[in-house]
């Protein structure tokens, strides 16, 4: 996601800057080059060798003849964009006023005149960041162009964003953003149809796919809207944390899209409808129930034998069609055979019945996997793709915006 960038880590004195020993590893994982900046109100609470050994480079904890924020971040500097992760109310206040006193402001001042990318990453107590002058200050500098990734509000604090949200944001300041302007929604997860009040039907989809779709769409500038239903069932074995989710949250607070949760096949397909009709895009990713049922209103008691009397449910991308004769519309297609001729006649029959852009077809043994291989099936050609779900979502992203570039009415 940030293979090739140059970051420079600006640290100021919040009690968050305990966490960014390990966000200079994230970015550093992503593919980022780091080096640190920090205040000398930061140096109190974390030590320059820490950061040192996190970043491997030598951190900046004063200005001195060698301009070090000339270097890092003016014309021509090292940095490709300027982070700072925690920004304090004090930070930000300076920033928004050109003051720049600390080596951390320095940098912020230098970046800004030079057009170099800035994202910020407040951490205070909510009091300091609901008081009128420091929500002044950033809009302020919003205005500017800089980015800001939002805290968590959590007892009473504004804590800093999950490593997930900073590293997704920075990845958008510093990338080519060719969704810009854009508004795609992308469906994920399985949906559920109620048996009775405890059991439902289902299916293995892990939603890992729709939501590096989505994070991959917001990356490349789009606005993005998440219909996301249920996580299928896995082992405990295979299971892991929702992807772009920190710990302590709810499971649908994501920092790339505005998400609706659904359960059922007729919830998804209303909130999919509705996300449309302001829509450039649909990526219909959800493994989408087949199936639903009159649900018992009571426990149905177990040791009888049981018929269940199944109906189909409608098929979105027929029906956003219907609606949208002219939103391109990405599909996936998954298939058991494990034969890709068959799966890309597959995929070329759903293609052509509603009209799709391109279709994505894989096997269902990809479910809840991080990994995955998949046929990208257009009209005239399929190519094949195997590796991570995220940099796949990264593969649909550029397809999507070549797709939009194409489109007329986009």
């Amino acid at each position: 996601m940030l293979e090739g960038v140059n970051v420079a880590l600006g640290v100021s004195g919040s009690i968050a800057a305990v966490k960014t020993v390990e966000l200079a590893h994230e970015l550093r994982r992503r593919g980022a080059s780091v080096r640190a900046v920090m205040t000398d109100s930061a140096r109190g609470i974390v030590h320059p060798w820490a950061l040192e050994f996190a970043t491997d480079r030598d951190v900046v904890t004063e200005i001195t003849g060698g301009v070090e924020h000339v270097d890092l971040c003016g014309y021509d500097g090292w940095a490709d964009v300027l982070l700072i992760a925690p920004a304090t109310a004090n930070t930000v206040g300076k920033i928004a006023g050109a003051v720049d006193d600390t080596p951390v402001t320095t940098c912020a001042t230098t970046a800004l005149g030079a057009d170099t990318p800035v994202v910020i990453a407040p951490a205070m107590h909510e009091p300091m960041y609901d008081h009128p002058g420091v929500l002044e200050a950033i809009d302020t500098v919003e205005d500017w162009g800089v980015s800001f990734v939002d805290p968590r509000i959590e007892e009473g604090k504004a804590k800093i964003a999950s490593e997930a949200a900073i590293v997704c944001e920075t990845a958008r300041a510093t990338g080519e953003r060719p969704l810009e302007g854009e508004r795609v929604v992308v469906t994920s997860g399985a949906t559920s149809e109620p048996i009775d009040p405890v059991r439902v039907l289902t299916n293995r989809s892990s939603g890992r796919m729709g939501r590096a779709v989505a994070r991959a769409c917001y990356v490349h500038g789009a606005d993005v809207t998440l219909v996301h239903g249920h996580v299928g069932p896995h082992s405990l074995e295979g299971s892991s944390p929702v992807a772009g989710l920190s710990a302590g949250e709810d499971g649908v607070a994501l920092p790339y899209a505005n998400v609706e949760q659904v359960e059922t096949a007729a919830e998804l397909l209303e909130a999919t409808l509705e996300a449309c009709s302001a829509a450039d895009a649909l990526v219909s990713t959800a493994a989408i129930g087949d199936y639903t049922l009159e649900p018992s209103e009571e426990k149905l008691r177990s040791g009888a034998e049981r018929t269940l009397d199944l109906e189909p449910t409608a098929k979105v991308i027929d029906e956003v069609r219907k609606s949208q004769p002219t939103l391109p519309i990405v599909g996936f297609k998954t298939e058991t055979s494990g034969d890709d001729g068959a799966m890309i006649e597959a995929a070329r029959e759903t293609l052509a019945r509603a009209g799709l852009a391109f279709v994505v077809a894989n096997d269902a043994s990809v479910m809840g996997s991080d990994r995955t291989r998949a046929l990208l099936v257009h009209e005239e050609n399929a190519a094949r793709y195997e590796g991570t779900k995220a940099d796949l979502g990264a593969e649909i992203a550029d397809s999507l915006a070549v797709v939009l570039g194409d489109d007329p009415s986009s």
